[in-house]
């Protein structure tokens, strides 16, 4: 199915859901959020949350960083 992630069109299997998303993705699951269609996505919900056809996600990395 098609989906839009992080503003790019993707072809990701059906019926997946976010964490496997992640995975099939190669997005590290720990440090990250999760937007789903506007709303973000709690990491308890992560491997409950499907996704489908034309669904938008943006997903942001957390870095540690300062001098």
């Amino acid at each position: 199915m098609m989906i839009t992630f992080n503003g790019e069109k993707r072809t990701v299997p059906d019926g997946i859901t976010v964490l496997g998303l992640l995975g099939f993705l190669k997005v590290p699951q720990e440090r990250v959020a999760v937007e789903l269609n506007l709303e973000i996505v709690k990491k308890d919900k992560y491997a409950t949350t499907a996704i489908k056809e034309d669904d938008n996600l943006e997903v942001v990395s957390f870095m540690q960083g300062g001098s």
